[in-house]
């Protein structure tokens, strides 16, 4: 029997995507670059529907691809083996409920970001993980790759914001603990195995996260520095001086910068050779003294500073912030990306060593670095003067061995927020010891014995 047949046998018409047309957009990536067939989307109305669906896959060996936004940055959300089905939650996106006392919020995974942010601000509370992709992306996606976005400084990531889960298993199983407890030591913390899992072990279906008061006023600046030591001193200060208050740490160097105004259509008048994003969060705007803020910058050197004066010109700087992606996309064309993250105490050396190892070897290299350098995570994109287009992936093996070079050699990893996907699954190893794979193998094997879920991605072949 075809599989398309077994599948209509349990669902109803409006749960099925069989036109080819149609298809197509879920088929390829955010960045163009993997694309591929399948043999139907599948749009389950509900948990039990989804059950339906993963009990077929099972008993007759379909590989199953979930897929949320498809905002993934190393194809985790595109089948990469044939007779596969995708299966996206856009219609299991419910607010199931809200626990005032308890400061959590259970949501269904085909939410999207945006709309978990706006009901729970509507509700007077504040849901931190915040990424540029928020208006598309959802939130078992955010789980599946574990997220981290602008806030982590404060709040952590997707892994710290989760309490409990609710997840389908290649069988067709659920398991659902969606208590709103902050603590609980019975046994080993199983919902950790689906958060960052990637699709590979089940599907997410519900989550309950942690919820925070609203800040009564944020304090947003801008800040040029000459030497990427002045942005180290002031992240130093920051952190002693401001530590409950601040909740982002952006940095963007030059060729970034200008790029993003260029594209946004702004112009902040500062001149400097790196830049930083600051937000500081306040319980109470009248207990904040912006003349010491001021006076701590020029004791670091750093004349060169705007302070936000009103929530318009704070959405300006953010913008210029959140538009890098499309900026790089749409004036330089396709580039080599790498989402590391180093010890900070590391950054100023990987930085310097790794530009004169790319420079050495590609003279044309426009190095375009940013991102959330206060947990020590950053973008490092490299775009090739001598192409824009595809073509220049044939360059990709070689640019990621220098980058991933300098990133083992200060203990870092090559996949800080965006997950392995089957990207950088052949650079596993380097960042992970031989037994931590053959565990992480065992649970796939024990969990996903026919290896149905999200076949190819993750772990090495």
């Amino acid at each position: 029997m075809q599989i398309t047949s077994l599948f209509k046998e349990v669902l109803e018409t409006d749960e099925m995507i069989l036109d080819d047309f149609k298809i197509a957009p879920y088929t390829i990536d955010w960045r163009k670059r993997y694309q591929t067939s399948c043999r139907c989307v599948l749009r389950p109305k509900s948990v039990q529907s989804l059950q339906k669906i993963m009990r077929i896959a099972y008993e007759n060996h379909i590989a199953v691809t979930p897929q949320g936004g498809n905002t993934s940055m190393c194809g985790a959300s595109i089948p990469s083996v044939e007779n596969s089905v995708i299966v996206i939650l856009d219609r299991i996106s419910k607010v199931r409920s809200l626990n005032i006392l308890d400061k959590t919020v259970t949501v269904e995974a085909g939410m999207v970001l945006a709309n978990v942010q706006s009901f729970v601000r509507e509700a007077g509370f504040y849901f931190p993980l915040s990424l540029a992709s928020e208006g598309s992306c959802q939130i078992g996606g955010n789980i599946a790759c574990n997220a981290g976005g602008l806030n982590v400084l404060r709040y952590g990531t997707m892994r710290d914001l989760v309490l409990g889960l609710e997840v389908v298993l290649p069988n067709g199983d659920l398991i659902s603990h969606l208590s709103s407890l902050h603590k609980n030591t019975t046994g080993l913390d199983t919902k950790q195995l689906w958060i960052g899992s990637e699709g590979t072990l089940g599907i997410i279906t519900a989550a309950t996260l942690k919820i925070y008061a609203q800040a009564n006023e944020k304090i947003t600046l801008l800040v040029a520095c000459e030497e990427i030591n002045q942005v180290l001193s002031l992240l130093e200060k920051f952190q002693f001086e401001y530590m409950h208050e601040l909740t982002s740490f952006e940095y963007m160097s030059l060729p970034v910068f200008e790029l993003s105004q260029n594209y946004s259509g702004i112009s902040f008048g500062l001149s400097g050779q790196h830049f930083v994003l600051c937000e500081l969060s306040l319980d109470n705007e009248q207990g904040f003294n912006k003349d010491l803020l001021l006076e701590q910058l020029l004791s670091l050197g750093l004349s060169n500073t705007i302070i936000a004066s009103s929530d318009k010109e704070s959405q300006k700087m953010w913008q210029v912030r959140e538009n890098i992606s499309e900026a790089q996309k749409n004036t330089l064309g396709v580039s080599i990306k790498h989402d590391i993250a180093v010890p900070i105490s590391s950054l100023q050396s990987f930085i310097e060593n790794t530009e004169l190892k790319i420079k050495s070897e590609f003279p044309d290299a426009i190095i375009l670095l940013f991102g959330h350098l206060g947990d020590g995570s950053l973008h490092y994109n490299i775009s090739l003067a001598r192409d824009h287009s595809n073509e220049v992936y044939q360059y990709e093996e070689k640019l990621n061995q220098l980058v991933y070079t300098e990133v083992i050699k200060c203990s870092g990893t090559i996949a800080a927020e965006h997950g392995i996907g089957q990207l950088k699954k052949k650079w596993l190893s380097w960042v992970r010891t031989e037994q931590e794979i053959q565990i992480m193998q065992l649970l796939k094997k024990n969990i996903d014995p026919r290896n149905i879920m999200n076949p190819g991605k993750v772990l090495p072949d």
